[in-house]
């Protein structure tokens, strides 16, 4: 029996050729995001921010990823090595990974799956294990605690997130990313006003996802020292960094596809399907990207306590009430998917 091997061959070029296509991009996106941010909060905060390196600070992304590639890589002494080195490279490739189910435009997506939500949910969740593994593997008690700070705060709002998720999976019937973004661009008005506030609770539970500001209580640097990265340099450091910054477009991103449309245009406004969906789409993570620097600018950081009464006594109990509130108005106004 003779093998085609082109047939083999070419479809795995062309998977090799999209996933480059959504990497590099992204990679560029995480480095001049660093910029933004320090650009808006000098704004913010009036100061000028970065303007030396290249015509007005263009270039401070490039020089600052090249003096963290030649600072020398320190070991500690009585570290776990291996674990030391795995937990950056872990943090960095699932903050990578989820983007394989994001769709950008009706068929833009590099796999199309049936259960993107539970993709996405799954690999949110393993982000926990490089940061408990490089506190772990540092051997300092001060990274230690800084992971256990993390594996508690990620956990207590996945389950508002998860909650969160049921009320949109009422809305559309579906698991699928595109079938919910498309299944917005018929959703009665009442639907969309009911989804706001899980909207508003989602986006701040990203931010103790994505331990930002003011949730960033495993970096806390006033009693820490930077919490579970304290011991790492060079570019196992800058790992860390990227896998954070990739995590805030990745929600991002999933905000935008689950409240806010993805791809379509604002408000349904036939007029201004005149730009691209992908336009749209990267339009409004923008917006969202520049509301995670406004916040980080605007709020002090919370205390620990203060973290987990938000999350256990104020947003788990009112998720859970919406999903009874969502799915007792989609019932009584005929709107549940599947129902006759």
């Amino acid at each position: 029996m003779k093998i085609d091997l082109m047939s083999y061959i070419v479809p795995m070029i062309w998977i090799v050729v999209k996933i480059v296509a959504i990497i590099l991009p992204l990679l560029l996106s995480v480095a001049y995001l660093t910029l933004a941010e320090r650009k808006i909060i000098a704004l913010m905060q009036l100061r000028k921010g970065p303007n030396v390196v290249g015509p007005f600070g263009l270039l401070q992304p490039l020089a600052d990823g090249l003096k963290l590639m030649f600072k020398e890589l320190i070991f500690p002494k009585k570290s776990d090595k291996l674990v030391f080195l795995l937990a950056p490279m872990i943090t960095l490739i699932l903050s990578l990974v989820g983007w394989a189910v994001i769709p950008f435009g009706q068929d833009m997506v590099l796999a199309n799956i049936n259960v993107g939500v539970l993709y996405i949910l799954a690999i949110s969740s393993l982000g926990v294990y490089g940061i408990i593994m490089a506190g772990w593997a540092s051997n300092s008690k001060y990274a230690f605690l800084g992971a256990i700070r993390s594996s508690a705060q990620m956990i207590s709002y996945e389950v508002s997130i998860g909650l969160v998720l049921i009320s949109v999976l009422l809305c559309s019937g579906s698991l699928n990313l595109t079938d919910i973004v498309n299944s917005q661009s018929h959703m009665p008005w009442f639907i969309k006003l009911l989804l706001l506030p899980m909207m508003v609770i989602f986006f701040i539970s990203c931010l103790a996802e994505t331990n930002r500001l003011p949730f960033d209580l495993p970096e806390a640097e006033a009693e820490l020292v930077a919490g579970y990265n304290v011991e790492y340099s060079s570019m196992m450091f800058a790992m860390f960094f990227l896998g954070e910054y990739a995590n805030m477009i990745l929600t991002s991103a999933v905000t935008v596809i689950l409240f806010m449309g993805g791809w379509l245009p604002p408000f349904g406004i036939e007029a201004l399907t005149i730009l691209p969906g992908f336009v749209w789409m990267l339009l409004k993570i923008s917006f969202l990207l520049f509301c995670f620097i406004w916040i980080r600018a605007s709020f002090p950081r919370y205390r620990y306590d203060q973290l987990m009464h938000i999350g256990w006594k104020v947003f788990l109990p009112i998720s859970l009430l919406w999903v009874v509130i969502m799915a007792a108005a989609l019932i009584y106004s005929g709107q549940l998917p599947g129902l006759s």
